[in-house]
């Protein structure tokens, strides 16, 4: 047995290799044990870096590049005719980038003086960590140890969800990983699934030239966003050509002649459909197989998750567990904030995550964003609530650069005057969102941002003016006058 690394994390994804990074700042000698291949090549950064947050990203960017040059270059004066994608070249850019992300953490590991073992790791009683090598060629002569460290952190994220509707099989019917990798644009694309991760893939597709469908079983559209967000957004996207149909529950598929037939229940009643790709994006779960040996103290509730305490803090002393294995949200940024808390409570500092202030971001175009409690969320939770919102259609920036649609709409305690949250839709609406989260941390009120001095011109000062907005003082709309 070998008890030669202080902490061991389970997992090289955005929570674990932050946590293994903080650790070793802090005096920890460190291992992080990943399995994950990419392209055939051992790789760090867990599903947001190889085939979640950035390869989608940069699809995102190039479509709308291309989108943009097609739709708007010409208002610009500029003149782009015969306008073309080059479907390989977007792919290569996407893994360039996604090179250079991961082998960067690579060099961030090796730099902090981390051992990255490549191979699984299991969690065995008496907190001791089973380490199963890669059957690399490079490694081969490597055989299964037992560590045992003083700390053990459990990081291995989250998988695609799977429907027994529409099964997977990495053609014609894919999940977010395979909708990555299309080599030809689908003339006619099925998503299953209006949430984050369908909306954004059907955007990048549709911009391409596919006819997409979305289908959403549940009757309401993003239920976790403010209704008036919601709203424009659905219209939004809709406009674009986005064919969202809500209340469509898939009931079956079948693959006949390369073609995916999916039949679907409507309140009008059974349709059936043939599209050229299926993707299935109906959520994800936590990804465990393997991770826990039957006795080592610890197990998965009826969701998947492993149950911790507001300090990821596991039933089992000095083993924590964090980001999409536990409950909250599932975002990279949560997960790298609590292995950055639990690295540090490790060394004995008063660390905490606030689960308040988690902000979550759609990247379609125009941007959702959001912070905080929604105005409906904050009248269910007992506030007296006001609130304000102001377009960017009239922000002199927003107009200068062709991009005005959207708004920022802001929600605050009618008696205290305290934030309670902030809601963005519009071009960069995923960085604007930052200004309220920074407000919220340190319990600012709404006049507090009234009172600021928001340089011009930028989109910026439309969160002024919703904050204002809120008080009925905006500035740059006609609001009535109250009466002395």
């Amino acid at each position: 047995m070998d008890s030669s690394f202080d902490l061991v994390v389970i997992g090289g994804g955005p929570g674990g290799y932050e946590a293994a990074i903080r650790a070793a700042q802090l005096g920890f000698k460190v291992a992080v044990i990943e399995k994950r291949l990419h392209n055939g090549k051992p790789a760090l950064g867990g599903t947001c870096l190889n085939v979640g947050c950035i390869p989608s990203k940069a699809l995102l960017e190039s479509t709308h590049h291309y989108e943009w040059l097609q739709q708007s270059a010409k208002e610009h004066g500029i003149v782009a005719d015969n306008v073309a994608m080059d479907v390989a070249g977007m792919h290569n850019r996407k893994n360039k980038v996604v090179s250079q992300l991961t082998e960067g953490v690579a060099g961030l590991l090796k730099g902090n003086g981390i051992t990255w073992l490549q191979g699984a790791g299991k969690l065995l009683s008496g907190k001791r960590v089973e380490f199963t090598p890669l059957q690399l060629e490079t490694i081969e002569s490597l055989k299964v140890k037992v560590y045992s460290p003083k700390y053990v952190i459990l990081a291995t994220g989250s998988e695609p969800t799977a429907i027994s509707s529409a099964v997977v099989d990495g053609h014609t019917i894919v999940d977010s990983t395979g909708a990555l990798a299309f080599d030809t644009v689908p003339q006619r694309l099925a998503v299953i699934g209006a949430g984050v991760i369908g909306l954004e893939l059907g955007s990048v597709w549709r911009r391409l030239g596919s006819a997409v469908t979305v289908l959403e079983a549940a009757d309401t559209f993003m239920p976790m966003l403010d209704k008036m967000l919601a709203k424009d957004a659905f219209k939004t996207l809709q406009r674009q050509g986005l064919n969202i149909k809500l209340s469509s529950k898939v009931q079956s598929s079948k693959v006949v002649d390369g073609m995916a037939e999916l039949t679907y229940v409507t309140a009008e009643g059974s349709v059936s459909e043939a599209f050229d790709k299926v993707i299935v994006c109906v959520g994800r779960r936590p990804y465990s197989h393997g991770l826990l040996a039957a006795d080592c103290g610890l197990q998965c509730n009826n969701k998947g998750f492993i149950e911790v305490d507001q300090q990821c803090q596991t039933a089992l002393p000095g083993v924590y567990a964090i980001g999409d294995l536990v409950p909250g949200p599932m975002l990279a940024h949560k997960a790298m904030e609590e292995g950055v808390m639990v690295a540090e409570r490790m060394a004995g500092h008063a660390a905490q995550v606030n689960y308040n202030t988690i902000i979550g971001v759609i990247y379609t175009h125009p941007e959702i964003a959001w912070v905080g409690q929604s105005e409906e969320q904050a009248v269910a939770n007992g506030h007296s609530v006001k609130s304000g919102q102001f377009a960017f259609a009239v922000n002199g920036r927003a107009l200068a650069a062709g991009d005005s649609h959207g708004f920022v709409r802001f929600v605050a305690d009618a008696v205290t005057d305290k934030i309670l949250g902030m809601h963005v839709i519009g071009n960069g609406a995923g960085d604007l969102v930052h200004q309220g989260m920074i407000a919220m941390e340190f319990a600012g009120s709404i006049e507090d941002l009234q009172l600021m001095m928001f340089a011009h011109p930028t989109v910026s000062e439309v969160v002024h003016e919703a904050a204002l907005a809120v008080d009925g003082r905006a500035i740059h709309a006609i609001t009535r006058r109250k009466k002395n």
